[in-house]
């Protein structure tokens, strides 16, 4: 299965850079961005037309670069300074977007929910039976988290970030399993088997992300696919022998 999209990169990709003005890191304000080239009219040289930064451009370009100094220094070292610093602007523009580093902490968790919803119900939604969804949805889960190493080394992170944002990203997957595992069973039952399979998910991609630490996101990403074949395979093999618990008494 080809890799997710990145719908929303916010990891400085070149998709990010080619979608935003240029230059992308070097202003100091929220005005017009030159684009460094003129045109001439008769003998009077008029400069070319200036992209303007729109808000969502420049939110999406503050979370990515919050995010690569989180993931490097981690969340409680990091500063509101040094988050300006690396995205070229001032403080007082930063917090024009986002009143604190919470909150740029809390649009990383929003924008990761809601790519991980589009990319699990894509893969999902094209399997053709119940152990193809199991792992789809792990090859999906798996190689979304290669490519987006950063935003989760920060999600992952155990710091005094405010755990909700974890905690919604963890309950829109449960939310997206739940219904996958159709076996008859009462709700409480098949909801309690989809915390576990998240949980063992989630699991596994925060031991995999701290043991690759020097890999390259194309090296990362070559591993996913036999990862998630191993994960998916001791799911199934747990899902498959589910019995309602009715039966088993």
């Amino acid at each position: 299965m080809p890799p997710p999209s990145n719908r929303r990169p916010f990891d400085g990709s070149s998709k990010l850079a080619e979608s935003l003005p240029s230059p992308l890191h070097t202003t100091s304000y929220d005005g017009p961005v030159s684009t460094g080239a003129e045109a001439t009219v008769g003998q009077v040289e008029v400069p070319a037309r200036r992209a303007r930064w729109t808000a969502h451009d420049r939110k999406t370009q503050l979370v990515g670069l919050a995010t690569e100094v989180f993931a490097e220094r981690g969340f409680s070292a990091t500063t509101m300074d040094e988050i300006a610093l690396r995205a070229g602007v001032t403080k007082p523009v930063l917090y024009q977007h986002f009143p604190s580093k919470q909150a740029l902490y809390d649009e990383l968790c929003d924008a990761i929910t809601a790519d991980l919803t589009e990319v699990l119900t894509e893969a999902t939604s094209q399997a053709s039976g119940p152990r193809d969804k199991v792992g789809a949805g792990f090859n999906a889960f798996f190689s979304y988290v290669a490519t987006h190493r950063a935003e989760f080394v920060v999600l992952y992170d155990r710091s005094d970030a405010d755990s909700r944002g974890l905690g919604r990203v963890e309950d829109t997957l449960i939310e997206l399993v739940d219904p996958l595992i159709d076996a008859g069973l009462e709700p409480e039952h098949r909801r309690v088997l989809a915390v576990a399979v998240v949980t063992m998910a989630e699991g596994v991609a925060r031991r995999w992300l701290g043991n690759q630490r020097d890999l390259s996101t194309r090296d990362l990403h070559a591993e996913a696919g036999p990862l998630s074949t191993e994960v998916a395979g001791l799911a199934w093999g747990g899902l498959r022998s589910v019995r309602p618990l009715t039966e088993e008494r």
